[in-house]
């Protein structure tokens, strides 16, 4: 009995049908891309006597918020629950009552507003211990740019009668020029974890 050949497969057109399988698949997928956190950094001094100037920020105009290595919050040298961070920052960032111990003020001319008394050089700075969990750090953030994003979210509300999202560009610059979010971050250090 004669075997019966089995005929045989033309691979060729399978490796055209793989490469473009391939080129489908790069082009249909999206590759998820780091953001990181945003922050606008300040820019460099020019000349010594800016750098001196930096130097003497006031303290009143620094609030200081410090985590350390058991994830408790330091706020102003006194402990503060997390939940109680983003009103904090609020009260410093706005000193609506224009407090002796909270950031100076200054009157700015600003679009849409006209001349207006805004903070001077309020800056958050924040600071953590080498061991603080990512999560906390990451909380604190929130808290942080949350208190920026709701007293402009209110601004825009009182002002425009909408929310600071949906403003115009020129608007938003506005608020952001009353608002400006400094958030100074130092480097990790051994805080400890009293």
């Amino acid at each position: 009995m004669a075997r019966k050949k089995v005929p045989e497969i033309n691979g060729g057109p399978m490796a055209d049908i793989a490469f473009l399988l391939l080129i489908f698949f790069l082009v249909a997928t999206t590759m998820d891309v780091d953001t990181g956190i945003t922050r606008k950094m300040p820019p460099l001094p020019e000349d010594q006597e800016q750098q001196d100037d930096e130097k003497r920020i006031k303290e009143r105009n620094i609030f200081t918020v410090l985590i350390n290595s058991n994830d408790r919050l330091l706020v102003e040298g006194e402990p503060m629950q997390i939940q109680n961070l983003r009103d904090a920052a609020k009260e410093f960032i706005a000193n609506p009552q224009d407090k002796s111990d909270l950031p100076e003020k200054e009157v700015k001319d600003i679009p849409h507003f006209g001349e207006r008394e805004v903070p001077k050089n309020a800056v958050i700075s924040l600071k953590n211990d080498r061991e603080t969990s990512y999560k906390m750090y990451i909380k604190v953030q929130n808290e942080l740019v949350a208190a920026y994003k709701e007293l402009r979210n209110e601004l825009a509300n009182q002002e425009f009668g909408e929310d600071y999202e949906d403003l115009d560009k020129d608007k938003e610059d506005a608020i952001r020029e009353i608002y400006p979010q400094v958030i100074s971050e130092a480097e990790p250090v051994n805080v400890g974890g009293n």
